[in-house]
């Protein structure tokens, strides 16, 4: 059988028991039940002990006592608490309003600094950097080197590589039109227009107009 870890919180009792529990009520300024006040103070005072100091604080005057229904609730006497005075609530609006301010201005710089991180982040590294400047190094030099015949007004083609690439395209555009004609008068009108496209319809139609 699994046996419970050993709690570290010290277990109080008598006056320090009671001084917890009544410590803890005006904190927290608001209603308990004995049950709730043992479990929020973590086992320090057992739920029977707690339930009787709670009582025993009601009558005493350091606490009010309100039963609803089968629950009992405990709460700090308010007559028993400071009030405090109008030019101390003053003071406190406006630190509490001061640090607001000083909030904003945290929240904003906080905001542009996550926004510089992200920035940072999304930059290329040193050594990205580094070698994306050596291609672009080595691009330079390549375009440079097939610049440097340009400038140094070397020709690239020769007036004889012009002149012969001019007598080929001479020679071969009269060969084309030569084909081209013996084509047209070796072939039947019909098929001609056929090769350029006209539709087997149109055909009919040019066959019936005599063409």
């Amino acid at each position: 059988m699994a046996t419970k870890p050993k709690s570290d919180v010290k277990v109080l009792k008598g006056q320090e028991a009671e001084d917890k529990i009544l410590d803890y009520l005006k904190r927290m300024n608001r209603p308990f039940g004995a049950v709730d006040v043992a479990a929020n103070l973590k086992g320090a005072v057992p739920k029977t002990a707690t339930q009787k100091i709670l009582v025993a604080l009601a009558e005493k005057g350091e606490l009010v006592q309100k039963t609803y229904g089968k629950t009992t609730f405990f709460v700090a006497n308010q007559a028993n608490i400071k009030s405090v005075a109008a030019d101390e609530i003053t003071a406190l609006e406006a630190e509490l309003k001061e640090t607001e301010e000083d909030n904003k201005l945290k929240a904003t710089a906080v905001k542009s600094l996550t926004a510089e991180l992200t920035k940072i982040k999304n930059a290329p590294t040193d050594q990205e950097i580094e070698a994306q400047l050596s291609e672009v190094t080595q691009a330079v030099k390549d375009a440079t080197a097939r610049l440097l015949p340009l400038r140094a007004g070397t020709t690239l083609v020769s007036p004889e590589e012009i002149a012969q690439t001019e007598t080929e395209w001479t020679k071969w555009r009269a060969e084309w039109i030569r084909r081209k004609r013996v084509f047209m008068t070796s072939v039947s009108p019909p098929f001609i227009l056929l090769v350029m496209g006209y539709s087997r319809r149109t055909l009919t139609r040019h066959s019936a107009s005599g063409i």
